[in-house]
């Protein structure tokens, strides 16, 4: 496994570059939602207008109604746009327990070829929250998970095992409020309490602004 820290003025097109790479190849994607990747959606949409080579996943939902504006669905649908993807969605309208039971049946058994992910001021990545039970999941692909912080609402993430196993896993982190939980993750020794520093692919590229990197320490790639 090797991590790769690039500390660069927008990393979100540089984000955008690998999305579009990845939609060219082909394979299986995992997205996150957040306001912090979407940006980089459009530009992948840019970058590469035809992604119907590619199944894309979602790393997290919230357990919403698919139009809701809380959704992630929604959002990766709207920002990336007419690109012709295959986006599998999590059944956020039913019960939380029965949405990650049915989207475990869809992602089990799947190798990610590159999972982009967030990391929370909290250390959380995808819905996998610090000290939650669901750090714990080595069987099922993906689980319900409590929220926690707001909007305070169930949600289903994928788990450790399937965002490991990623050939690429690609971290977006931009904000001076994420500095301290970025050092976390991928300057110190992992632990739950900091569910990112246990996300690790067979390579790991993480983007950060330089309000979000200050903290690190890296090598210019």
């Amino acid at each position: 496994m090797s991590l790769e820290l690039r500390v660069l003025d927008d990393p979100a097109e540089e984000a955008a570059r690998l999305l579009a790479e990845a939609a060219r190849a082909g394979g299986a994607v995992a997205l996150s939602g957040g306001s912090t990747p979407k940006p980089a959606y459009r530009r992948a949409a840019e970058l590469e207008p035809d992604w119907s080579r590619v199944e894309i996943f979602l790393a997290d939902d919230r357990c919403v109604p698919p139009e809701d504006e809380r959704s992630n669905f929604r959002l990766v649908r709207e920002s990336l746009g007419g690109v012709g993807a295959r986006i599998h969605r999590i059944q956020g309208e039913l019960p939380p327990e029965e949405a990650a039971a049915r989207y475990d049946e869809v992602v089990r058994g799947r190798t990610l070829d590159l999972a982009l992910l967030g990391i929370g001021a909290d250390g959380h990545t995808a819905s996998l929250f610090p000290n939650a039970p669901a750090l714990d999941e080595r069987e099922r692909a993906a689980v319900a998970a409590e929220p926690g912080m707001e909007p305070f609402v169930p949600r289903v993430t994928l788990t450790l095992p399937i965002l490991n196993a990623a050939g690429l896993a690609v971290f977006l982190v931009t904000g001076a409020e994420k500095r301290a939980a970025a050092a976390r993750a991928f300057a110190s020794e992992p632990s739950p309490a900091t569910p990112a520093s246990l996300v690790r692919g067979a390579r790991t590229v993480v983007l950060l602004d330089e309000d979000a990197g200050s903290d690190l320490h890296f090598d210019a790639i």
